[in-house]
Parts: structure tokens; sequence; C-alpha cells
């Protein structure tokens, strides 16, 4: 058995607001792919935000070893 991760490593429980046709394309793209949409958002997230800031932010910094795009 593996050690439980650090509080700040957890993953927490959210909500989110979207009409039906939204919530009917990130079930349809989760299913493509064989994740849940909870994984889907959370990969299209850390993809934009790596986009957006390829060498991080005040708050977050790239993980130790991580290749940066300058």
């Amino acid at each position: 058995m593996s050690p439980a991760k650090p509080e700040a490593e957890r993953a927490k429980a959210r909500t989110f607001s979207a009409t039906d046709r939204d919530f009917a394309m990130l079930e349809a793209i989760a299913r493509y792919h064989g994740i849940s949409k909870s994984a889907m958002i959370t990969g299209l997230i850390r993809k934009e935000f790596w986009r957006a800031f390829p060498c991080g932010n005040d708050d977050i910094t790239p993980d130790e070893g991580a290749r940066q795009i300058t």
C-alpha cells in the first residue's frame, strides 16, 4: 500500500455549471478518450495553463526537471 498523498496534492471534489449541450460534449470527449469527465476537465485546464504560462506563474512553478519552452 502506498503512503497517502500530502494534503496539498489530494484531489478535491468540485462542481461546475454547464449547459446541457456543453455537458454532452464533455461526456462524449471523455468517453472517446476512455477517461472520466473530471479527468478530461483537469487535463484541459493543465494543457491551457501551460500553454498560457510555459514557465509557470507566481504561485505555480513547473515540476523539477520539466522541460521549459521560453
